[in-house]
């Protein structure tokens, strides 16, 4: 009898390759062991690793309430009075939908963002996304469409998501950049780029989270961007701008720096989600681009074209109940169109800003006399803070998280792996000295989180004194 090929038995694949698990899930995967753990020796368990919105302003019953109202008052537009005659919006929200959703919904959006930001939006380049990961996603598919070897340009460090997403591609490098406190090392960026064409590769856009940088814990400096603008025209790039945290702002109105979306919104791609400033389940968000590109035969297109293309390869339909959903928010309690998205915005910034100054209030109470041993950024926006050891001796790898969570209760996230390869080859050590501490996240709520987070944070700060022989 002849011998199968595949002696194993099992399914052939040929040509995929495993993708390493992201550190966020082997800790999610782990926590449940090392909880039991911690209480197995008496220890609380603190929560300073997931960065996700906090239970107390993703409370859905409000909303639900006012989506409710917000959808007799479209009925009430269309003048329907008999019951059985079904509205437009309900016909809309459970039929199929083009890939660009209900038009609606894009031309509302387009007018309070737009005004939030400073730019006349077309609502006919805003495309719909599952989330700004869907919009992450697009992107690399539709360059990776032509087969050509790519060069993605990131920063080091850089979004988990975008750093999985990318390495998909097979033939695709990423090519990262060494930030400073303002962000990107403009040297560095411009060197990356070339040596990314020297090396034969088509590189179609720098990607970057400029506000609450995740997983960095600042945001970039107005200077900054527009020096990043400079070198993105000087080489006829895109600024790929992940935007999940522009609302979750800390700083005063005339400090905030601009976006690149109201800078230069031919030379940028900006990825909006609605996981931050409404709810994370219905993975509600927007492309938007006003870029031309040149393509094959000489020919042009607009980015948006392009994507939308791409779109209805990878998405077809849209889910158009959720995106109804976000014009309900974009509505005030009388039903009329709100001038901004900042008032919605500052109902989950109460919380997060709350949370900030107990962790930053915190550090400094404990930590700030060893400044030759601890530094921590001070986040303008987002959810985290980058807590640095500056003693070589601390190696913060799985292994010291691990031991954190079984050993004090304390749930955090290492720096390293959100460091792309060839930031490692430069330098072996990259991030084995940082944590990612986020400071969004609890399972109480009012006066019990605050509570929390205060003892959370103390306990850290007496580990890591622990740790470092000041004990």
């Amino acid at each position: 009898m002849q011998k199968p090929e595949n002696q194993s038995g099992n399914i052939k694949a040929t040509g995929i390759v495993a993708q390493p698990v992201s550190v966020t899930r082997k800790m999610a995967a782990s926590l449940p062991g090392l909880r039991e753990l911690a209480v197995s020796k008496g220890l609380k368990m603190h929560h300073l690793g997931a960065g996700y919105p906090h239970p107390e302003v993703t409370d859905p019953r409000k909303f639900l309430t006012h989506k409710t109202r917000y959808y007799q008052h479209l009925a009430d537009k269309e003048g329907i009075n008999d019951a059985e005659q079904l509205p437009e919006y309900l016909r809309e929200s459970y039929s199929y939908t083009d890939t660009l959703g209900p038009k609606s919904v894009r031309e509302k959006f387009g007018q309070v963002y737009g005004a939030d930001w400073n730019v006349k939006m077309d609502p006919d380049l805003l495309v719909p996304t599952v989330g700004a990961t869907g919009g992450i996603s697009l992107l690399c598919s539709l360059f990776e469409r032509s087969g050509e070897p790519l060069a993605f340009i990131t920063d080091a460090p850089t979004y988990a998501g975008f750093l999985a997403r990318a390495s998909l591609g097979h033939q695709t490098k990423i090519y990262s950049v060494e930030m400073d406190a303002e962000g990107p090392l403009i040297a560095s960026l411009r060197s990356q780029i070339e040596q990314a064409r020297a090396d034969g590769r088509f590189v179609p856009f720098y990607y970057t989270v400029p506000d609450g940088h995740n997983p960095a814990g600042f945001s970039f400096s107005q200077a900054r961007r527009e020096s990043i603008l400079a070198v993105m025209r000087e080489y006829g790039l895109l600024v790929v701008e992940d935007a999940p945290y522009i609302y979750i702002n800390y700083a005063e109105e005339a400090e905030r720096p601009e976006s690149f979306l109201s800078m230069a919104p031919k030379q940028s791609v900006h990825l909006f989600t609605g996981s931050k400033i409404g709810f994370p389940g219905p993975r509600v968000g927007f492309l938007y681009s006003e870029a031309v590109m040149d393509i094959s035969g000489g020919e042009t297109a607009s980015l948006r074209d392009l994507v939308v293309t791409e779109a209805s390869s990878d998405i077809l339909f849209q889910n158009p109940e959720a995106l109804y959903g976000l014009e309900a928010l974009l509505h005030d309690e009388n039903m009329v169109l709100r001038a901004s998205l900042w008032p919605v915005a500052e109902d989950k910034l109460a919380v997060y800003r709350e949370n900030r100054q107990i962790m930053l209030d915190g550090f400094e109470r404990e930590l700030g006399k060893y400044p030759d041993k601890f530094t921590w950024t001070h986040p303008g926006a987002g959810f985290f803070t980058v807590f640095s050891f500056q003693d070589d001796s601390v190696v913060c790898d799985e292994g010291f998280v691990s031991d954190l969570a079984s050993n004090y209760g304390i749930v955090v996230i290492p720096m390293y792996p959100f460091y792309p390869d060839d930031a490692k080859s430069r330098n072996p050590k990259a991030g084995l000295n940082e944590l990612r501490l986020s400071f969004c996240f609890s399972e109480s709520q009012g006066e019990a989180r605050r509570n929390d987070l205060k003892e959370s944070v103390q306990a850290f700060c007496d580990a890591v004194k622990k740790l470092s022989d000041i004990y």
